[in-house]
């Protein structure tokens, strides 16, 4: 891989981890386009770690708070009716669907999941329900109001993205608002959640690559897009965040449907493969 390639691939994973039209389909449409050679699931998955330190810097008061009220409510009972301690168990529990499912379906998130027509087709599917979601949703119940059942139809949602063009922000915003959150409480809560995911898979992907000792990948490259992943996503989450405050998502349900329909054509037709 060129630096030319990792610093695409790295922009590509900063901009769309938290905007809800999916990383891991980009980062195999892109290489598509141009002629390159799939990343892979692997590739995908460590340079991942550059968006997680990107919301990790980007919410740190907020996981500061969490992290520490919840460790403290487990010895001091009267914490535990309070947000932040909370916040640390839906967390938790939003999280082991994706653990679960990802390690029951890991060969073929590896393997079979990387078709362009599966991605194509999940890209217009999900991008029409999210904007229905935004549509039906009431959107009126705000961050501090998460609760258990939110956690649970969040973290189902989040399962859904180990299919490549479902997108982890896009599928766990339309749970959101699914649920009745307001837009910018959707996506909080979706970002937060995404942090233990993000940092499990892509350790686990590292742990491996460095396990099987193949020399097989190019480390420089990996650097290079996880360093620009970080600085694209952190961007990313704060223009996401102050457009939600004033926006719908219909122009992400629009760009999905277009890109997926363009996809489905192009590889219908052998022009990318």
């Amino acid at each position: 891989m060129s630096l030319l390639q990792s610093v695409v691939l790295g922009i590509v994973q900063g901009l769309t981890e938290f905007l809800p039209i999916s990383s891991s389909a980009h980062l195999r449409i892109v290489p598509a386009i141009f002629g390159w050679e799939d990343p892979g699931a692997q590739f995908t998955a460590i340079i991942q770690l550059g968006t997680m330190a990107a919301v990790v810097i980007y919410f740190w008061r907020d996981l500061r708070d969490v992290t520490t009220t919840w460790f403290r409510s487990l010895t001091q009972p009267r914490l535990r009716s309070e947000l932040n301690a909370r916040m640390g168990w839906y967390l938790i529990i939003g999280t082991i669907p994706i653990v679960i499912f990802g390690f029951l379906f890991r060969h073929q998130i590896e393997n079979g999941a990387r078709s362009l027509y599966l991605m194509g087709t999940t890209l217009i599917v999900f991008g029409l329900i999210l904007g229905a979601a935004d549509y039906l949703g009431s959107k009126k119940r705000p961050v501090e109001s998460v609760n258990r059942k939110d956690a649970i139809v969040v973290g189902l949602a989040q399962a859904l993205a180990l299919i490549p063009g479902v997108s982890r922000s896009g599928a766990t915003i339309t749970a959101g608002l699914i649920m009745g959150l307001d837009r910018e409480a959707a996506a909080r809560f979706a970002f937060l959640l995404s942090i233990p995911a993000i940092l499990l898979s892509g350790l686990f992907e590292l742990s491996k690559e460095i396990g099987s000792g193949s020399g097989s990948s190019d480390w420089g490259a990996i650097i290079v897009a996880t360093i620009v992943s970080f600085v694209v996503g952190y961007a990313s989450i704060a223009f996401l965040l102050k457009w939600l405050a004033r926006h719908t998502l219909y122009i992400f349900v629009v760009y999905r449907v277009v890109v997926g329909v363009i996809i489905l054509v192009l590889a219908g037709a052998g022009a990318i493969s």
